[in-house]
Order: C-alpha cells, then structure tokens, then sequence
C-alpha cells in the first residue's frame, strides 16, 4: 500500500507529464470501443435487413460450375459477363412441389428506361410470380398486384414502387394510368407502399411486372436469376435444402456437386456468413486502433525513463534507507498502471459517448442503428491497458530497481 501510495504522489506532482501521458492511452481505448461497438451496430442493422425478407426462406441463385458460390472466382466471372442461363421458372415450380416447401416465386431483374408524358427515368424492372407480393414484405397500397392469369396470358401489366409512382404521376392517381417501359406500353395496375432502401438497393423506385411478361417480351430470355422458397417448418431449413440440391441437380442432369450451376442458401448460412465478414472487419479495426496503444505504450515508455533518470537520487535513498528492489519495481510499475488504467477509464467514457453519438446520429437519418456495447469490449480494453503499462512499464522499473545505491546517491551530488 505505501508503494502504491508514493506511486501516485509521484504521478500527481507531474500533473502535465502525466496528462499527456494518459491522451495516448486514451485515443487508442476509445478506438477499439468506437470500433466495436459501430461493428455490431452496422451488424444488427444489416441482419434487420435480412430479416426483412423474411426468416423461413431459402434463396437458390445460379452460379458457375466449378466455383464456390461466395467466391471471388464466381463474382468476378459473373461481372465479367458469364451468364449460368439454366435456372428456370419450371425449376421454382418442381421446388414448390417439395414438402416443406410452402410458397415460391421465380424472379428476373432488368434495367429499362420508364416513360410517362414527358417524364423518363432509368429504373431497375423485376419480372416476378404473383405470390411474390405473399412471401415478400411489400404491401400494396394502391390497386392490386398481378395475378396468375395475367402472368400466364403475357398480360402488360405493371406495379410501381411508391417513390416512382410519385416520380411519374405527382399527385395523380397512377392506377389505370399507361406507362412505357422500355418499347413497350404497360397499365398500371398498382402502387406499393414505401418501404426504404434495404442493402442500398431501393425498393421504391422499382417497376414490378410478371415474369413471363418480362421473359418474353421486353427481354427475350427463358431463364431466372433467383427463385425464393418459402418453408412450413424453419427447423427444417437444411433437410428442405438439401432436398432442393437433390432435385436441381436431378432436373440440370448434374452427377458431380462440383459441376452445380446452382447454389442454395439459407438465412442460417446467410447470417454465419455476415459474422464471419463482421468479426474479421472489427479484428483488422481492432489490430489498427490497437498500433495507436502501441504509441501510447512507447510515449509511457519514454515518460517512465525521464522520470527514472530524474529521480535517481530518490531512488538511491529508499534503497539506503531498506527499500527492497520488488519495493522500487512496483513503485514504477504502479505508476504507469495508473497512467494506463486511467486514460483507460477515461477512453471507454469518450467510446462510449461518441457510439451513442453515431447510432444517434444514423437514427435520425433514417437507419436502423442500434447503440450496442459488446461487453467483451470493455474487458478488452481494460486488458489492453493493464498489458501496455506491465509491458512498457517493466523495463524503466526494472532499471530503477536495480540502480546501485552509491551510484545514484553520487549523483546527487
């Protein structure tokens, strides 16, 4: 207790040293809480988003045989212009035959250019089943949306995202209005209500027709891009997409799973895959706050060796009077504890109120970012600051200790 005692009188007579001491500490600390709590606030809010689409669902997309579905092999060959044209509506038809399999829908997208009058926009077109507006979270707000008859007669019917209804039309009512998309004209039968971005792609500026219609007339293609299963029973989710593999690779005559030209994922998959992104982001963050406690850590250094040469003749005197060298250690070690536990206290605080401050801040821009404290961060960054000040601590207070009595006294002089 006495050392501990005359480690802090030593630290309070050098009030400015010790200030700038602590900043160092303090940046670092409130970084790795910066980072941590922002990594699990972007997190949740992009899981809200996948959520959105719905928790029981499972997603088959095509892909190039011989990639893995995630791959940079597959994405790059996929911007690259490859396109896997063997996914088909009849495909999402014999999946909504399977037994866990509720409800599902076949989808294609496009980008045309939308007419009405004079006004034109570029907007992205998806060619989808009637049951998509049962499974997806889209509500209809005015009209109706399409029903199976008019996907199967190619009817020319169109339902509008809210944002480009008011785009198109202003303050007139759309329904039964005549639109131009691409070369083609088309009624509108609906308006969906707003519904906001989700993964930055904006569901209100979209223009929604029948799949067969977009197929066969505005694109002249017989393929999907995606097919959405929806399952009766979740805990299901990997027997129902094992059961899709099976008949996929059953209809696309596939012996060998390297060859699949499809891949099948489910929400599981889909969240375990955003931790694993997560988790390695927030490590590389963490890795780069922690070199500015490497610089606090070589600032307490330094600091710890002007104080060790300046009071040389301290030390030479506890040591003359029976002070024990673990006695003058611990005096020094203490000190920069203090210093590091200090500005670690101090940096969570500053952490803390700038991660409310950005979650506030998202908040009122329309995000859905939650203030979330991880409490490992807290842990972490206590462990941090008791390593640096026992690391970079331990060399000046060992020099101290181990100071030759005669020596230090001498110099005194």
């Amino acid at each position: 207790m006495l050392t501990l005692n005359i480690a802090i009188k030593s630290l309070t007579k050098s009030k400015l040293r010790t200030f700038l001491t602590v900043v160092g500490i303090v940046i670092g600390i409130a970084a790795v809480i910066i980072v941590m709590s922002a990594g699990e606030g972007l997190k949740g809010q992009i899981t809200d988003q996948l959520d959105a689409f719905g928790t029981n669902i499972i997603q088959i997309e095509p892909k190039v045989p011989s990639t893995s579905h995630v791959s940079s092999e597959n994405a790059m060959a996929q911007a690259q212009g490859v396109q896997i044209t063997t996914l088909t509506k009849e495909d999402g038809e014999a999946i909504g035959k399977l037994k866990n399999v509720a409800n599902h829908y076949a989808a294609l997208v496009d980008q045309e250019i939308i007419t009405y009058l004079d006004a034109n926009k570029v907007i992205t077109v998806i060619g989808t089943e009637s049951s998509f507006i049962d499974m997806d979270k889209s509500e209809v707000a005015q009209g109706r949306f399409f029903n199976p008859d008019e996907e199967n007669d190619l009817s020319r019917v169109a339902v509008l995202g809210n944002k480009l209804a008011r785009t198109l039309f202003g303050n007139q009512d759309p329904v039964g209005q005549q639109v131009k998309i691409g070369q083609t004209q088309f009624k509108v039968v609906g308006v969906l209500q707003e519904r906001g971005n989700t993964f930055g792609f904006d569901f209100d500026n979209i223009a929604y027709l029948p799949l067969t219609t977009l197929q066969k007339i505005v694109m002249g293609v017989d393929h999907v891009q995606w097919i959405t299963a929806q399952m009766k029973n979740p805990s299901l989710e990997q027997e129902t997409a094992d059961d899709i593999i099976q008949l996929l690779r059953d209809r696309h005559e596939i012996s060998d799973s390297k060859y699949d030209d499809f891949a099948v994922m489910t929400m599981t998959e889909m969240r375990d895959m955003i931790d694993t992104i997560f988790n390695a982001i927030t490590l590389l963050l963490i890795a780069l706050a922690g070199i500015s406690l490497l610089v606090g850590g070589v600032g307490i250094m330094n600091i710890m060796y002007v104080s060790v040469s300046e009071r040389t003749f301290e030390i030479g005197l506890r040591k003359a009077v029976g002070a024990k060298k673990t006695q003058v250690l611990w005096q020094f070690l203490f000190e920069a504890i203090i210093v590091t536990l200090l500005g670690g206290v101090v940096g969570i605080a500053i952490g803390l109120f700038i991660s409310w401050l950005v979650s506030f801040i998202a908040g009122q821009l329309g995000f859905s970012w939650s203030f979330v404290l991880p409490p490992e961060s807290i842990a972490i960054a206590f462990g941090f600051c008791g390593a640096v000040g026992l690391i970079f601590g331990y060399y000046p207070a060992k020099q101290a200790a181990e100071m030759d009595v005669i020596s230090a006294l001498r110099r005194h002089e």
